[in-house]
């Protein structure tokens, strides 16, 4: 007969498979029900307590076998090593210590609070986080871009940017990525210098300059962004234009070398020539202006000379006009190698004697010479000794016929 069978009589209570016994979990109006609740959280809590190694509480007054354990809870002294741990933990996580070249800065509640410089500190986590970073660390990196100069040519650009944390609360605030924010204005930077300048001053004169104004624009850009960084320099290393006209390049390179070559051979020779030319026009010029000077200075002597001989001439015309005539004789014959000799006896006969034929004849040959000389050498010197006396008779013969 099953234990829920009608008219099981009194041992229906000890076929109840829960074990309730006794009045608990009694008749309820004559019929078995399901097990309670509340036995099951028991069990439950016993099961528990036996597991953390606690006393079993002993069971009904009704006479039934079982035992339904009570915990008595975990004992206060494992409560306690166990917060001093987590206190130990804790403090352990708390103190921290900054070096000297280190800045840490401390948010409460995800705000700044404070800055903390090198020593020994503490902090009250987890309402309270630090941020530690070495400040005076240089730290660098290298960037290669292709850019478009002025007169539109690319051109490669390595550079290798060194820069330091000037500002930590700036650094770790004001912008999710300093660093990544760093290499994007870099290359803007680079590529407003590069876009202003020519291929060749990029490649060649202008590689400082383009390096200082790249680092001059980058850190305006960092301040104006308010990273905390601060740039030492900017280096670019080796512009050179892309791989695929490297050879192109180099011909273009080789062209204005030999341009250069020639423009300054020229500026040599120009350099050289010039002055030369100036020199013989200052000359030429000194010439004119003392031929000038000179030729106004006789004309000047010779007017005034003129003025004293008309003075002259009016006091005694006879006499000056025979003066006049001698000197202008004189000048006329001396500048000459012919010789007019007239006759002794007074007729109007002259004397031709080529002197300058004779030397010539004289230097062709000794024997000839020697010859030619014995034979008019006396007919010069009676002609030069005739000379003396005829001249005062030529001159007596003029006063008379005048």
């Amino acid at each position: 007969m099953a234990w829920n069978e009608p008219g099981g009589g009194n041992n229906s209570n000890n076929q109840d498979p829960w074990g309730s016994g006794g009045n608990r979990g009694g008749n309820r109006g004559g019929k078995q029900g399901p097990p309670d609740l509340d036995d099951a959280l028991k069990k439950l809590q016993d099961s528990l307590n036996g597991m953390f190694g606690n006393k079993k509480r002993g069971g009904d007054d009704d006479g039934g076998n079982r035992n339904v354990g009570g915990g008595q809870g975990i004992p206060k002294g494992i409560w306690g090593i166990g917060l001093l741990i987590l206190f130990a933990f804790w403090l352990f996580n708390a103190i921290y210590m900054v070096d000297e070249q280190e800045q840490a800065i401390v948010l409460r509640f995800g705000e700044y609070h404070r800055t903390e410089e090198s020593g020994l500190h503490i902090y009250f986590p987890p309402i309270e986080r630090k941020f530690q970073r070495n400040v005076t660390l240089i730290r660098s990196y290298s960037q290669t871009g292709m850019m478009l100069t002025e007169d539109e040519n690319i051109v490669q650009v390595p550079l290798t940017v060194q820069y330091r944390i000037a500002n930590l609360e700036d650094f770790a605030l004001k912008v999710e990525d300093p660093e990544t924010s760093l290499r994007h204005a870099t290359e803007s930077a680079l590529r407003h210098v590069a876009g202003s300048m020519t291929l060749q001053q990029v490649l060649t004169e202008g590689r400082e300059r383009l390096g200082a104004e790249v680092n001059e624009r980058l850190q305006n850009y960092l301040d104006m962004y308010q990273t905390g960084i601060t740039v030492v320099s900017v280096n670019v290393t080796d512009a050179q234009p892309p791989s695929e006209v490297q050879d192109a390049f180099l011909d273009v390179i080789r062209a204005r070398e030999d341009e250069e070559r020639e423009r300054n051979q020229a500026q040599s020779y120009a350099n050289r020539v010039i002055p030369e030319a100036r020199g013989r026009a200052q000359r030429q010029l000194e010439e004119a202006n003392g031929y000038r000077d000179e030729v106004i200075a006789r004309a000047l002597g010779e007017t005034s000379r003129f003025d004293q001989l008309l003075t002259q001439y009016q006091a005694a015309p006879e006499i000056m006009r025979e003066r006049l005539f001698i000197q202008t004789m004189q000048e006329v014959l001396q500048n000459t190698s012919k010789v007019m000799i007239t006759n002794s006896e007074g007729n109007n006969n002259l004397m031709y004697l080529p002197l300058d034929r004779l030397m010539q004849q004289s230097s062709s040959g000794s024997s000839g010479s020697s010859s030619s000389s014995s034979a008019t050498g006396g007919s010069l010197t009676d002609g030069s000794a005739r000379l003396p006396m005829q001249l005062p008779q030529r001159d007596a013969r003029s006063r008379e016929s005048r």
